[in-house]
């Protein structure tokens, strides 16, 4: 298993600096992580530093990020404006507060909105931030990101009161099946962990030890 091939290599606090940035895309090209994910100011620099790797190491966003709560049409614009800066994945956050209303058709058009944004341009994986809602809502959730011909659902922001566990990967490869991604994200820090999700259905970790992780190491997963 070429566990690299499975990490996001996340920095996403608010207060990352360009050393820090620059550290992480360093780290992604020594590695060969599947992507490094920032935050959108940070897209361009990403992109400029990974040009030469661009076919291995790919540059994640976060959209309406952490909370979901912005309009359809602002996230749509987000995913455009990511793209161009040079994002080739984006992750997005579906309206909690709508799902949780049983507003399952805002929900399901607001990811289809960015879907349409990255046709063709960038991977969409949508977090649905299980750590906020019910099995039946998990499902829910993630029954809408397929039929919105999302590519993932994705467990957690990381900025919420919990992150991945086995038990919700195993519910959401249960629901998706075989041909959608399962992204864990969230607590996983060290290479057990990373492999019990693997083990579990996922098929891409979000973590910030990513480093620690690949060496067999303890490390923090603090976004």
């Amino acid at each position: 298993m070429d566990l690299a091939r499975y990490i996001d290599h996340t920095a996403l606090k608010a207060n990352t600096t360009e050393g820090e940035i620059m550290t992480l895309c360093n780290e992604a090209k020594e590695y060969r992580f599947a992507s490094v994910c920032v935050n959108p100011f940070w897209v361009k620099f990403a992109s400029d530093k990974l040009k030469d790797v661009a076919n291995e190491v790919k540059v994640c966003t976060v959209i309406g990020f952490p909370l979901g709560a912005t309009t359809t049409a602002t996230k749509a614009f987000e995913t455009k404006d990511a793209i161009e800066n040079g994002a080739t994945e984006v992750d997005m956050v579906i309206n909690i507060a709508a799902l949780k209303a049983g507003d399952t058709a805002y929900v399901q058009e607001d990811i289809e909105a960015v879907v349409n944004a990255a046709k063709g341009k960038a991977l969409v994986k949508v977090i649905i931030e299980t750590c906020l809602l019910t099995d039946e809502e998990k499902v829910l959730a993630c029954k809408l990101a397929v039929a919105a011909h999302a590519d993932f659902v994705k467990t957690s922001t990381g900025f919420s009161t919990g992150g991945a566990t086995v038990a919700d990967i195993q519910l959401m490869r249960e629901t998706v099946g075989p041909n959608v991604g399962v992204k864990a994200s969230g607590g996983v820090r060290d290479l057990d962990g990373a492999k019990e999700m693997i083990e579990a259905g996922a098929t891409r970790i979000g973590a910030s030890a990513g480093v620690s992780i690949v060496k067999g190491l303890t490390g923090t997963n603090d976004y």
